[in-house]
């Protein structure tokens, strides 16, 4: 299985993403260069956290049309399966390949903490192994986390079972003081209408490894590898 992972300036969760994959059984995945115009022919590819290109203009914005991005974009209408995590869900909301928008968060602080995320589809090459209503803990480091989407697109998420995770308390309730960022319906991460591409802001790779706060992130790595195996 071979995992491709896009680097930009200012990309800086590369390497965690290296050895969240290698976790859980993916060996060498390659790192390409945003200026890059040839992906050959990756199972995977994630676009990680950071902030490319210094968050000017938008976070992800400049990114989102950078030389590699056309080759993502041709492998995701291919069905090619993506994780976006943090800034690299803000890229694939500012490709279009996912919708919605992420604003700055509700408090306008940047925030950098543990928050506890609940799997409403647990049924996706992302989530197989995380099952639905699993609680897992995970780290976010975010300014411009806070999701919106229109009643429209709501309502598609909604019926389509589109949400992938929600922010939630220990116990799993979705409540307000959960979400740390004022997402709509305390949304953390979606998935696209073929449910191939998923974006989110938490960081699963932060928490892979026994020397990390627990390894509930694991499993999500461990899922694309049953289902792509």
């Amino acid at each position: 299985m071979k995992a491709s992972i896009i680097v930009f300036p200012g990309t800086n969760r590369e390497k965690d993403m290296v050895m969240a994959l290698e976790k859980s059984g993916i060996r060498q995945p390659a790192l390409v260069w945003h200026k890059e115009t040839d992906l050959g022919s990756p199972d995977l590819i994630i676009l990680p956290g950071g902030f490319s290109y210094g968050d000017y203009l938008r976070c992800g914005a400049m990114a989102a049309h950078s030389p590699i991005m056309k080759e993502v974009i041709a492998h995701a209408n291919k069905g090619t399966r993506i994780l976006g995590v943090c800034n690299g869900f803000q890229m694939l909301v500012e490709t279009g390949l996912l919708p919605g928008a992420l604003l700055r968060n509700k408090t306008l602080k940047f925030i950098c903490k543990h928050v506890h995320l609940r799997t409403e589809n647990g049924d996706t090459a992302f989530t197989n192994k995380l099952g639905k209503d699993r609680i897992i803990h995970v780290p976010v480091a975010h300014g411009d986390g806070n999701y919106f989407a229109n009643d429209e697109i709501m309502k598609e998420l909604e019926t389509e079972n589109r949400i992938a995770f929600r922010y939630c308390d220990e116990k799993g309730a979705i409540t307000n003081q959960a979400n740390p960022n004022g997402s709509v319906s305390n949304i953390a991460g979606i998935l696209n209408k073929r449910k191939t591409i998923l974006g989110m802001m938490p960081h699963p790779e932060n928490a892979t490894q026994d020397w990390q706060d627990n390894m509930s992130g694991l499993p999500l790595f461990e899922g694309i590898v049953k289902a792509l195996g």
